[in-house]
């Protein structure tokens, strides 16, 4: 649920604002005389809403959660490959 802030709250600390946006992935609606004129949310946020996630991502992101192999380092990964392709040949 966005917090509902003032344009003049939002001038006055949007540094501390930006930072509850990032850290806390917090969204604000900017409000003028009462009335809603703008929003502000992570960069994330902003991303799923405009583009989101395709199902078979989100399927695959769940079943790797479920595995416990969503943590695999790039290093792994890599061998992982490398492994596969020698036992190929």
């Amino acid at each position: 649920m966005p917090n509902v802030i003032s344009a003049l709250t939002a001038r006055n600390k949007f540094g501390q604002i930006l930072k509850q946006v990032e850290k806390d992935r917090r969204s604000f609606v900017v409000e003028k005389r009462g009335s809603p004129k703008a929003v502000i949310l992570s960069i994330m946020d902003y991303l799923k809403s405009r583009a989101p996630e395709p199902e078979i991502l989100r399927v695959i992101g769940e079943e790797s959660k479920r595995n416990k192999t969503s943590r695999i380092s790039m290093k792994r990964i890599n061998a992982i490959i490398t492994e596969v392709r020698r036992s190929k040949k």
